[in-house]
């Protein structure tokens, strides 16, 4: 009786240790569109000068009303505090350190504001976030630099405040809803530009007052199409603002150069006039006494080597840094000494922090794997930044300059990867166009089985200088394709971005030829591996990608079925873009009609056979919207099984939560319709 009494409570903890196993088993989900809208996602970090606290952006999402919420989040250093800072129901950002650390401002839209203000939040000290601005026109990207807090506002230059708040109000208020221009720019990528406006940066005293034009009496004015802030920066004594402004004042051909104006001061100066390409991101060493910027050198070509050219402030010398390295100098923040610079380079397929002498220029790795960005260090050196991969979305972390070794100092999402089951992923290389070498994310899905035989799903990343890192991507995850049941890949095709300015440059003008090489290629590299089925591949890519897919429709390819997203579809009708493909390098089409011809895909439409699924947004002011209705009637004309979805509330992205649920969903039927899912 004894044994029995025993043995029934043991059968009973066995029992309770055997569901609760398969109940946990059962919470084991892929990575779903679903979960990845329930992720938060961190934003670019801001470190207190004395490397004690970190705060960040971090956004989470209703899906039920498709809302995004951001508030700012509190970190310490060391990893032993998390917690939000701000109100929820406000949106928050842009979060910036007083230089002694003490406060802490940031960009919100509260309670009665008609636009974004500045807020100024004490740290060491109880108290509430105080409003310091009252800008009609609303701010951005604030920065502090000694007594003052500096931003961006679009205003109408000739008006007062007073005169530009009545003016909003009544065009608030108006049933009028025409733009009209008389000149360039008259878009960017989703939202028209309004030719009266100018963007311009103002102060304001840290203690409150009277606020101040900075660029306003120099008669120059930021970019009008797009300004953040890399479009200017502060000495960090107030001696000096930098700021970019196109000096042709061209919306058709601008021509970005970077002046210098001491605050107060209606004199700006031209430093970078001889150079005809782009000049950029402006960064004061911490001593005041040197001004980093990255140069181009190739007019009209936005993929061009940024180099790191350092000026001398006090003799008006320049030289360039990094003349000799084939890699563009991105992200960068000065060294506390200011004896060099860390950047997040785009190197090879991964974004690595690199450090670089201010004095030889020489780059050393500092990271290997993974992807990193938005870095920022502190006064004592201690350096923070972003770090993604394929298998988890960006996380908070402190770099060791040293070795590279991170400490994480964030929990964000670890609740709801802990229960998601990832596939896995390598880098392989294989031989593309003229032989050369061709690196390519390969993405397995969970479980995989070598012995088996999987579909493949290959993605044709955009740009096409915009090549694919190790980062961890939202809108075109390769692990929730892989989830589905296909390897999926990514190839850094000629024309990607990362890989030196020979590879970058190899595809102008001529888009098509090694591109399109290169991915037949790499399908034949996947049809040789004993665990694809080479009669079940499709393949898909949005912006340039979709452009090359519309190629592959009217050549000869291995693929059943293409996803056409955003596509560059007729090289004419993309006259109607905010952005001219090759028209400021290599002309315009009626100068060169045959360079047109060659590289425009409706020329091809005659061989177009493959069936296609094909996606666009309504506010797509890059590739406007009626390149995909063409693209689609060509297709239904020539009796091709397709299909279009139409977004009238998206742009270039889908960026809505039930929008992109459904992108997922509709993707997913297509490519199992025409190659079915699994290992078999």
């Amino acid at each position: 009786m004894n044994r029995i009494l025993f043995i029934i409570p043991l059968l009973a903890f066995l029992f309770t240790i055997l569901t609760t196993s398969a109940s946990e088993a059962d919470e084991t989900r892929t990575l779903s569109p679903e979960v990845l809208w329930e992720m938060k996602r961190a934003g670019s970090p801001a470190i207190s000068p004395d490397g004690r606290w970190v705060v960040a952006p971090v956004t989470r999402y209703t899906v039920k009303n498709d809302k995004s919420h951001t508030d700012l989040w509190l970190f310490a250093a060391d990893g032993s505090v998390e917690r939000q800072l701000t109100v929820s129901g406000f949106a928050a950002g842009q979060p910036v350190f007083s230089p002694d650390g003490s406060k802490l401002v940031f960009v919100s839209r509260r309670d009665s504001d008609d636009a974004s203000q500045i807020y100024l939040l004490p740290l060491r000290e109880p108290g509430e976030a105080m409003r310091l601005t009252e800008v009609p026109t609303g701010v951005s990207a604030p920065k502090w630099a000694g007594d003052h807090i500096y931003f961006i506002t679009r205003v109408w230059p000739d008006d007062g405040w007073d005169e530009m708040a009545t003016r909003i109000k009544k065009n608030r208020d108006s049933h009028m809803s025409a733009h009209t221009w008389n000149a360039l720019p008259y878009a960017h990528w989703d939202h028209w530009i309004d030719e009266e406006r100018q963007a311009h940066l103002y102060r304001i005293p840290a203690a409150g007052g009277d606020i101040e034009p900075v660029t306003l009496p120099t008669g120059w004015e930021l970019p009008r199409s797009s300004q953040g802030v890399s479009s200017y920066d502060v000495a960090p004594d107030n001696s000096w603002v930098a700021f970019t402004a196109d000096s042709k004042r061209d919306g058709v051909d601008p021509e970005t150069d970077i002046f210098l104006v001491r605050p107060g001061s209606s004199q700006a100066i031209n430093i970078t006039e001889a150079n005809e390409a782009s000049d950029g991101s402006p960064l004061f060493s911490p001593c005041s006494r040197y001004l980093a910027f990255n140069q181009q050198r190739i007019k009209g070509f936005y993929a061009d080597t940024r180099r790191l050219v350092i000026h001398n402030l006090q003799t008006g010398r320049q030289r360039e840094v990094t003349g000799d390295w084939d890699r563009s100098a991105d992200g960068l923040v000065w060294m506390p000494g200011g004896t060099g610079l860390y950047g997040a380079i785009d190197d090879a397929g991964t974004r690595r922090i690199y450090h670089i002498d201010a004095d030889t220029g020489t780059p050393r790795a500092v990271t290997g794997e993974t992807d990193f960005s938005g870095l920022d260090i502190s006064g004592n050196g201690t350096l923070v930044a972003l770090n993604q991969s394929f298998m988890y979305p960006p996380r908070l972390v402190v770099v060791d300059t040293g070795n590279g070794q991170t400490r994480r100092i964030d929990t964000i999402n670890d609740d709801i990867l802990a229960n998601v089951d990832m596939g896995t992923y390598e880098s392989v290389t294989y031989t593309g166009a003229e032989g050369n070498d061709i690196q390519m994310w390969v993405h397995y899905p969970p479980g995989f089985d070598k012995n088996k035989k999987y579909p493949l799903f290959l993605l044709i990343h955009g740009g096409p200088h915009s090549g694919i890192s190790d980062g961890f991507h939202f809108r075109w995850n390769a692990q929730t394709f892989a989830s589905w049941g296909y390897v999926t890949a990514w190839h850094n095709f000629h024309g990607s971005s990362g890989f030196g300015q020979e590879f970058t440059d190899a595809i102008n003008p001529d888009w098509i030829t090694k591109p399109y090489d290169d991915t037949r290629k790499a399908a034949e590299w996947f049809a040789g591996q004993p665990w694809i089925d080479e009669t079940r591949m499709v393949a898909g890519g949005g912006s340039y990608g979709g452009y090359l897919s519309s190629i592959l429709l009217g050549k000869e390819h291995p693929f059943n079925a293409l996803l056409i997203h955003a596509p560059v579809y007729n090289f004419y009708s993309q006259m109607a873009s905010d952005f001219a493909v090759h028209s400021t390098r290599f002309g315009h089409y009626w100068e060169d009609p045959s360079l047109y011809s060659e590289l425009s895909p409706h020329y091809y439409a005659g061989n177009f056979n493959t069936p296609a699924l094909i996606i666009h947004g309504q506010q797509d002011l890059r590739v406007p919207v009626g390149q995909a209705f063409e693209l689609f009637r060509t297709l239904q004309s020539r009796g091709v099984d397709s299909r279009l979805i139409y977004y009238p509330d998206e742009n270039h992205w889908i960026l809505k939560p039930n929008n992109s649920i459904y992108w997922y969903s509709q993707v997913r039927k297509w490519i199992e319709q025409y190659a079915a899912p699994g290992g078999r």
